[in-house]
């Protein structure tokens, strides 16, 4: 079918990048060789072909066209796995899954190896370990003793670690314990070091029975899952203070208050809720999977007001686009494919939230943008269950109708158990230039580091355009407020202007909050939204947001504390990535001896040996020898060393001194293809990297760049929203 083409996708510089390096098809060699809107295509396409599985005969060439214009437009993207996969080989289209946890090896096992197909095939799973007996209990088989659900999950973590996923997204976990498990304060501690489960982001499951013994100040029992009996008590309020408290210190656990996912359970004659996927928006039975895909908000505004037809239009078309990927999708495992047909959930969400409040010139921060908030999710998810609907009219409802929540109230039959998710986007609104999810705008300008190595300075589009109006633009304005990110003390900046724009940091925690709870109430699953707090507050204000977010109705709550791991690496994990002396940094001292390796990189100028010592922290210095003494070459790459060895002993991270010499080209090549070296700078950069991966060091650099707060790609700063550590500057994403 060849697709008509009105539509020329308008990305920016960083979308490009982001698509060039993780969606679009490339050949054996690594070259790109599909366009933006090739890939577009190629996802219209395919999902629209899916049309023909209900009508053999039916021309689906207007339904591809309108998804094309749909997605090249950037009113609508699908999750990432379908922009990938969508009309290629692997053709696994979904993000999220839920695998069960059985309290035997052989189950233990089965999950780990699914755990480890999912991942390669480019999802994220979630596991609920709240069936695993506690440790030191009894396991009657081998008449030993459990090592208990922490242990196992240490076991899931190394098989993430260990798979990569296609080579395009990286694996994430979701790990839930029930707050009655006989565990659950090792398992509200098991991430305090921040050494251990770093491809798991945990929760802890609250119930209705704990909520309110902690209202009333009173003990709760824990209870085996072995037999259900109750092995002892705690007292709700300790326990809440605990969780607290490691939120407080670096965000982990989040909760979920599970009774209210399973209020909300479509299929309760099908199983129980226990877990969710890795950002916890996304409720699932075991072996479900759903597909996620977000409506940008910030593309919804006419004439200063929201476009509630083309809202509607797209609401439509993009529920029919998520119930197609349902029967293109290649499912990693027959009980998934099984569960997906039997329930055929879909989570339509939103992003640009932000940009849409700022091209209505109303503060995110305000009681009219709370309503608003209410009235846009109200509008789409009444929509998309009419969408649904009208589908069920035409290929019937999930077959798991009958029992279901609907039947038993009456409803009319629907296509999709369940139709909206707020999810996080921060890869795919990147792509889309807007605002992720229901976030405020992390920056109102920010610095960009490109592939070059220049320095760009990024600045909201809405933003420049108001300020260029207005007459107070300058460049040096520009750059002034990338410095913070935000305008709020910037006196030369309109009042009214600086209220519209407000970052995630200009606002209260409780404001995410309100928020959140306004897009909650008419969501059919969860929202995916990060409470980002200051520095500088207490237990005190986390444990008020917690309570909040439940008084208000939320179905959990991931919050952050801005440097919260910073700190937290600092004081309990062996790091010089920054030291101090009497409050300023200093430069390690040379111990007697150090461990080192050589490496023999030809260049044009002749062999180089690069020699990089380590001592008992990590990368210490580097030393380089020509072979041809003498010469600007030799003194050249001298000077290169030392400098090199001066930046790892100052704190500076290995990937940005790669960052600095990679492919700076002389007159001089050598060598073809992967093995080029374009010049002695290039070759010391190429020999760390050869160093980094031969030891190992790789992955334990992208872990200590994440907690320090900088991006283990481009050590751009990381920001945290939707759930995930996203940076905006190259679109890496913690959960992708």
């Amino acid at each position: 079918m060849a697709l008509h083409q009105p539509i020329v996708p308008q990305l920016s510089k960083n979308a490009i990048t982001v698509l060039e390096k993780r969606y679009l098809r490339k050949d054996p060699d690594g070259r790109v060789i599909e366009s933006v809107a090739d890939m577009f295509r190629r996802v219209a396409e395919a999902i629209a072909d899916a049309d023909k599985k209900f009508n053999s005969d039916a021309d689906t060439s207007t339904l591809a066209q309108q998804f094309y214009a749909m997605m090249a437009g950037l009113e609508f993207l699908p999750n990432s796995p379908t922009l990938m996969n969508a009309g290629r080989e692997l053709g696994q289209l979904s993000a999220c899954f839920v695998l069960p946890v059985g309290d035997s090896m052989d189950e233990i096992f089965d999950a780990v190896k699914n755990t480890a197909l999912i991942h390669k095939s480019g999802g994220g799973t979630g596991f609920s370990f709240s069936n695993l007996r506690p440790h030191n209990d009894v396991v009657q088989s081998t008449a030993g003793i459990s090592s208990g659900p922490i242990s196992f999950m240490r076991v899931f973590d190394i098989a993430t670690e260990t798979v990569k996923q296609g080579g395009t997204r990286r694996g994430a976990n979701m790990g839930l314990l029930r707050v009655d498990h006989p565990d659950i304060l090792e398992f509200i501690r098991c991430k305090s070091d921040q050494k251990q489960l770093n491809n798991f982001n945990i929760s802890v499951g609250l119930t209705e029975s704990f909520m309110q013994a902690l209202e009333q100040d009173e003990s709760y029992p824990l209870i085996n899952p072995r037999d259900k009996v109750t092995t002892g008590t705690l007292r709700a309020r300790e326990v809440f203070d605990l969780i607290v408290r490691h939120a407080w210190e670096n965000g982990e656990p989040g909760i979920i208050f599970l009774d209210r996912l399973n209020r909300d359970n479509p299929t309760p004659h099908i199983g129980v809720i226990e877990s969710t996927n890795p950002c916890g928006e996304q409720p699932l039975l075991p072996y479900e999977s759903c597909n996620l895909g977000s409506i940008n908000l910030g593309l919804m505004v006419r004439k200063g007001e929201v476009d509630w037809q083309r809202l509607k239009e797209v609401a439509h078309l993009a529920v029919h686009f998520l119930d197609n990927v349902i029967e293109l999708n290649r499912y990693p495992l027959p009980q998934i494919a099984r569960m997906t047909y039997a329930n055929r959930k879909i989570g339509l969400g939103v992003m640009g939230w932000a940009d849409m409040l700022i091209a209505l010139k109303i503060p995110y921060n305000s009681e009219q943008a709370i309503e608003l908030g209410e009235k846009v999710m109200s509008f789409i998810n009444d929509e998309g269950h009419e969408a649904s609907r009208r589908l069920a009219k035409d290929r019937g409802a999930f077959p798991n109708f009958e029992g279901s929540l609907f039947a038993q109230q009456e409803k009319p039959a629907i296509r999709n158990a369940t139709v909206t998710t707020i999810a996080p986007t921060g890869t795919i609104s990147i792509i889309a230039n807007t605002s992720s999810g229901i976030e405020p705008i992390f920056a109102v300008s920010f610095v960009r580091k490109v592939l070059d190595n220049n320095i760009l300075v990024e600045v909201h589009p809405l933003f420049e355009k108001m300020a260029k109006e207005m007459g107070f633009y300058s460049a040096d304005l520009m750059e002034r407020i990338a410095e913070h990110g935000t305008i709020r003390d910037i006196s030369e900046i309109p009042d009214d202007v600086r209220n519209v724009f407000v970052t995630a940091h200009d606002i209260t925690p409780d404001d995410h909050i309100r928020m959140q709870a306004a897009f909650q109430k008419s969501t059919d699953n969860a929202v995916s939204k990060t409470v980002n707090f200051t520095n500088k507050a207490t237990i005190e204000d986390v444990r008020n947001v917690y309570e909040l977010a439940y008084t208000l109705g939320c179905k959990g709550v991931t919050i952050y504390r801005d440097g919260s791991r910073d700190r937290q690496v600092l004081s309990t994990a062996k790091t010089t990535q920054e030291p101090e002396r009497d409050g300023k940094k200093t430069v390690r001292e040379r111990p007697t001896s150090l461990k080192g390796w050589t490496y023999r990189m030809q260049t044009g100028c002749g062999p180089l040996y690069v020699t990089i010592n380590e001592d008992e922290d990590g990368l210490f210095e580097l030393f380089t020898t020509m072979g041809k003494a003498g010469g600007c070459a030799a003194s050249q790459s001298e000077a290169i060393g030392r400098m090199v060895s001066l930046a790892w002993r100052s704190g500076v991270q290995p990937i940005q001194v790669i960052k600095q010499l990679l492919d700076i080209s002389c007159h001089s090549h050598s060598g073809f293809g992967e093995n080029k070296i374009l010049s002695c700078a290039d070759a010391v950069a190429k020999a760390i990297q050869n160093h980094l991966s031969s030891t190992g060091h790789v992955e334990k650099m992208e872990k200590r760049a994440l907690f320090k707060g900088a991006c283990p790609e481009c050590g751009g700063k990381i920001e945290h929203e939707g759930g995930c550590a996203v940076c905006h500057s190259c679109g890496f994403s913690e959960c992708a």
